[in-house]
């Protein structure tokens, strides 16, 4: 009985992990304030939050169809990363990245979207705000990188389980979209309040974010303190 109760704990424990894995290389995946964050935040101030939101979800699919091809790439890593030596060269090359992106963030000058990538009349139907954010998003291939590099770093790499990897990539979009909900709900409720550098703000303290992470990351991989119990 023990037993049974044991491997039921193990497994929900596993799903729990990568549930939790997943939310985060969501919102690491949409937090930077590029283009398609500007536009989010341009659509929600000026046409409400719905429309915020169709530009935030057009972006997740974009992001979780290139999450789905990184994935796919990784899967022959399953043998791989069972090499415990293996496990921790990716998740050190995985935070260095992750690092060096961060910093990048920190220092970065968000750049508005050109307004032709706005919808030209009014407010535009929903569709076409969402269709315009995809397709902005899907142009910038380079985020696989940043992919590789949260895989790498959470040891992200679903075995051939479709149960397990359904939740692992419904986890990115819940992620991805709890990014989105939080960024419009913010805009709407403290419009007010916000200044005009808002999005490099924004940008500095998920930089700061990513690189107290990644160093984190750095450190539980290279000494394994007990109290970084969380990073496993």
């Amino acid at each position: 009985m023990n037993e049974i109760v044991n491997n039921i704990w193990l497994e929900f424990s596993s799903y729990t992990q990568l549930i939790i894995k997943g939310l985060l290389i969501g919102i690491i995946a949409s937090a930077p304030m590029g283009p398609v964050g500007i536009l989010c935040i341009r659509r929600t101030l000026r046409k409400g939050r719905i429309y915020g939101l169709v530009t935030g979800a057009g972006a997740a699919l974009s992001d979780i169809l290139y999450a789905l091809i990184t994935g796919a790439g990784m899967a022959f890593a399953v043998n791989f990363i069972e090499n415990k030596q293996n496990i921790f060269w990716m998740k050190l090359i995985g935070a260095v990245v992750l690092f060096a992106f961060g910093l990048y963030l920190f220092r970065s000058l968000p750049k508005a979207v050109p307004e032709s990538n706005q919808p030209q009349k009014g407010n535009g139907t929903l569709w076409s705000n969402f269709l315009t954010a995809f397709l902005l998003t899907l142009s910038n291939p380079l985020i696989i990188f940043l992919f590789l590099a949260v895989y790498n770093m959470f040891t992200f790499v679903i075995p051939n389980h479709w149960f397990a990897q359904a939740l692992g990539y419904l986890s990115i979009v819940g992620g991805a979209m709890l990014w989105w909900g939080g960024l419009t709900w913010v805009l709407v409720h403290m419009n007010d309040r916000l200044g005009n550098n808002f999005a490099q703000t924004l940008n500095r303290i998920i930089g700061t974010l990513v690189i107290i992470g990644s160093v984190l990351t750095i450190v539980k991989t290279l000494f394994n303190p007990a109290f970084l119990f969380f990073l496993d």
